[in-house]
């Protein structure tokens, strides 16, 4: 009999978490979970699940537009922000339900308490002391916030998602997927959006082309875009919160949202007790997610890797197969595709042109610009881009780079392909689906650079 209570403890019932435990126990082991919030966490609760909903509500206000020029005539449409949190709440409180399901189907005990860690094998889960064998922390990131006078008018993502109402007008601070996602999703709804950001494109990190192309048409759907600015301080100023900006100018806003990154959450986790190793404000894991206390293993967002759902999803199924399966399995984060669901979307798989350049120095790029069919009818003049990477001596597609609508779902398929080492000529000779925008990726034959 094992002197723990425990085989497998995970602290934090997020993706990661919930994965590596129902893994765990169908392996074989005795496991448990502890949570603070909901099941669910970040993804299902407060982020891309909640988020999506949102967006798809935004999208409406494009739809109806380019209804009329379908011969359609629908009226003047009206949006309800009560309505649509309620439906929201409704089925994230759905979802919770199904992941306490999935727990206690696998077997797994759930404690809906808080969990520190006591020494290498012990865990306070509220006014309990519970033991196990190997831990796993599973806690993710939170909001954070930028050191401005007044930020505590600021919202928040996470409040954003429960905001009595809609705003008149706001300002989304920030530059990022975050921010970006907000920023279309209340103008979409019928608020007047401001988008304020301290550089010159949006979406630090991205291909230059693919920022290119979404900062021109956030302008042209009528985002205002405030760039190469910074918050300066906020205060209040009757309902409404002035905004002073780092230009010397102000303004007046219902609500201002914060969305300046996010940051692992291990305060309290009692980490500088059992000797857990930090990368910055991240805990530091090796390539099988191990710290630096043998039997503690941590994944997800709380790692800073990379910060998706799907990562650690995969990383804490590998953790679980590390301790219970045959063998160690190492998560693989080559070629991860991720999207952003601005409006337009924005989806992308492996090496920017810039990275590209940098690591294998001849690369060849092709990239087509157009307005989709969808558009031809209606007077919007966005156009669609897409774009591949291609490594000039193996001919191997290493990027895949898409701003439109669809851009996710267009990817996914991409990218298998790309994971598998497909090279530009293997595109070449797969047949297009006409007419389709994805059949550009097949049909692309001159390099534009």
């Amino acid at each position: 009999m094992s002197q723990y209570d425990y085989d497998f403890f995970v602290i934090g019932a997020g993706s990661g978490g919930v994965r590596a435990s129902r893994i765990a126990a169908t392996l074989g082991a005795k496991v448990g979970i502890c949570e603070e919030d909901r099941v669910g966490g970040t993804c299902v609760i407060r982020g891309c699940v909640p988020k999506k909903l949102m967006v798809y509500a935004a999208e409406f206000e494009e739809h109806f537009r380019d209804a009329a020029s379908y011969g359609w005539t629908v009226g003047e449409p009206s949006f309800d922000w009560a309505t649509l949190i309620a439906n929201k709440d409704k089925e994230i409180d759905r979802l919770n339900g199904i992941y306490k399901q999935l727990l206690s189907t696998a077997g797994v005990e759930l404690f809906e308490q808080r969990g520190e860690l006591l020494d290498a094998h012990t865990i306070q889960v509220g006014d309990r002391r519970i033991t196990a064998e190997n831990i796993l922390i599973a806690v993710g990131g939170w909001p954070s916030l930028p050191e401005i006078p007044g930020k505590d008018l600021a919202i928040r993502s996470n409040e954003a998602f429960h905001l009595a109402e809609l705003p008149r007008r706001i300002a989304v601070y920030g530059g990022g997927y975050i921010a970006v996602e907000f920023a279309g999703i209340f103008h979409g709804m019928g608020a007047e959006t401001t988008l304020v950001y301290r550089g010159d494109k949006l979406l630090r990190g991205f291909d230059d082309d693919v920022r290119d192309c979404l900062t021109a048409a956030l302008d042209e759907r009528g985002i205002r875009l405030k760039l190469e600015t910074r918050i300066a301080a906020l205060e209040k100023s009757g309902d409404a919160i002035r905004t002073r900006f780092d230009d010397g100018s102000d303004e007046e806003f219902d609500q201002v949202m914060f969305a300046t990154g996010r940051a692992p959450k291990i305060d309290g986790l009692g980490l500088d007790k059992v000797g857990v190793e930090l990368a910055g404000n991240a805990i530091k894991v090796d390539e099988y997610s191990r710290t630096s206390v043998d039997n503690i293993f941590a994944v997800g967002d709380v790692t800073n890797r990379i910060a998706l759902t799907p990562v650690a999803l995969a990383e804490g199924q590998a953790v679980a197969h590390t301790l219970f399966g045959e063998k160690p399995v190492s998560p693989d984060h080559k070629f991860v595709p991720s999207a952003v669901f601005s409006q337009p979307n924005v989806a992308t798989v492996g090496y920017t042109e810039e990275q590209a350049k940098e690591e294998f120095g001849n690369i060849d790029v092709y990239m087509s610009s157009f307005r989709t069919l969808k558009q031809t009818l209606t007077p919007r003049t966005e156009k669609m881009m897409l774009k591949l990477i291609v490594e000039s001596a193996s001919q191997k597609v290493i990027g895949c780079h898409i701003v439109g609508e669809h851009a996710a779902e267009i990817l996914q398929g991409t990218a298998i392909a790309i994971k598998m080492g497909a090279t530009k000529q293997q595109f070449d000779q797969v047949i297009g689906i006409h007419p389709t925008a994805a059949e550009e990726l097949v049909t692309m034959r001159t390099k534009v650079r």
